[in-house]
């Protein structure tokens, strides 16, 4: 059979002889202890999940209000178009 290695840490504290009481007291605190650290990695995902969903809305967001912008800056741009044309049909109305 082989043998089985395990990190010296956990060697050592197989090996620390424990009283009875102390492994009753010891085993419900490390079951409340596990309980607290699953529901902080859940509140923690949850948290980062809606985290994420505020990012990418923010995203779609400035690409609407880009793509608002660039329809603004056109539309303006053909305004200008239509007042040059405008200014230049007076002159020749007039002149």
């Amino acid at each position: 059979m082989e043998e089985i290695l395990f990190s010296p840490s956990l060697l050592l504290l197989f090996d620390i002889p424990l009283p009875p009481e102390t492994i009753f007291i010891l085993i419900p605190i490390t079951a409340m202890l596990m309980v607290v650290a699953i529901v902080a990695i859940v509140y923690w995902h949850r948290s980062r999940e809606r985290e994420l969903q505020a990012h990418r809305e923010m995203r779609i967001r400035e690409q609407e209000m880009r793509i608002r912008e660039m329809e603004h800056q056109r539309k303006m741009k053909e305004l200008e178009l239509e007042i040059e044309k405008a200014k230049a049909s007076q002159r020749v109305a007039i002149g």
